[in-house]
């Protein structure tokens, strides 16, 4: 299996939402960025759905997190428009000024997520033969290795002092020190390939806020090419499986209020054709719906999106699309 491949299947949905887009409803609005840059973090009201464009770049980024402070975002970005090896760790201010890039090296550098205490940065390298776990300080010092399983690991996300993360297309947790590796999930046809572009399986886990409980996308149909899914929470001792959603969307990066009461996630695509919208739904499945400004241009995607510490404002990267 050749390296490309291998990262489709690790890193799940962060490659599926970045080519899926196909056009959807036209819209004559101007854009929200007359900046001109094509990929930025913004900041939507919840309430009004007014949205702030807070940082730009020409050049792609993925995987937003806030620190626990709440005045610092970290991303990975593909530096100068470089393929996999130019991927590199970021971080800039919650108001957009001083960005830092943590990372310079021709590894493969992705998926950043804070510690609890906002002290430490864990995200993932290929380094060696994989992916594997690694962690530095909130400045970039101090890189090293946290877990490696000996196989590729990926979506990982920290509360607590649980690290949870997928492998071989199911959902595993590991102690913040990289001890105790558990498997939470074992789903149906795990790692068989079928017509999507990534086999069947769970990924992109998420833990609620208390620590309680784990939400997931499963792979349940190929239908598409670029896989069905649907939402799943899980308790942390891998009991009590719930499915949240059933309509098999290619859809993921589910992503926990503060209050653990409702979770947002992206749709993708329904069927073939591409949407970038942004959904919320209650923590039991209920009252699922799009809570996408209609005003947004057809050619403006959402990714990765996130609540603000008091859930009031959703912070989102958003890719102006130019088909080339």
């Amino acid at each position: 299996m050749g390296k490309r491949r291998i990262a489709y299947v690790m890193l799940a949905l962060v490659i599926i939402l970045s080519t899926v887009f196909c056009a959807n409803n036209g819209s004559t609005l101007e854009p929200i960025s007359s900046q001109g840059e094509r990929w930025g973090i913004y900041g939507m009201d919840i309430g009004t759905g007014e949205i702030e464009m807070i940082f730009g770049t020409q050049d792609e980024i993925s995987t937003l997190r806030l620190n626990p402070a709440g005045d610092r975002f970290v991303f990975h970005q593909m530096v100068a428009g470089g393929g996999l090896e130019s991927s590199e760790i970021f971080s800039v201010g919650l108001d957009g000024r001083d960005p830092l890039m943590l990372t310079a090296n021709e590894h493969w550098d992705v998926y950043p997520m804070w510690s609890p205490d906002g002290t430490q940065i864990a995200f993932l390298s290929w380094r060696e033969t994989d992916l594997d776990i690694y962690i530095m300080h909130a400045d970039g010092g101090n890189q090293r290795v946290l877990y490696d399983s000996g196989f590729h690991d990926a979506d990982i996300h920290w509360v607590g002092d649980q690290i949870v993360f997928t492998r071989e297309s199911q959902i595993w947790l590991v102690r913040e020190d990289g001890t105790n590796p558990r498997q939470l999930t074992d789903p149906p046809r795990a790692g068989e390939w079928g017509n999507a572009v990534l086999p069947f399986g769970d990924y992109d886990p998420r833990i609620s806020p208390d620590g309680s409980r784990v939400v997931f996308s499963r792979m349940v149909s190929d239908e598409s090419q670029h896989g069905n899914y649907d939402l799943y929470s899980v308790d942390i001792d891998g009991s009590n499986l719930v499915g949240l959603t059933d309509t098999g969307y290619t859809q993921g990066f589910a992503t926990w209020s503060h209050a653990g009461d409702q979770i947002v996630y992206i749709v993708a695509s329904i069927d073939d054709v591409g949407q970038y919208d942004v959904y919320s739904l209650n923590t039991d499945g209920r009252e699922n719906r799009n809570i996408t400004p209609e005003n947004i241009p057809a050619n403006f995607l959402i990714h990765s999106a996130i609540f603000s510490p008091d859930d009031k404002i959703l912070y989102f990267i958003g890719q102006w699309w130019i088909e080339e």
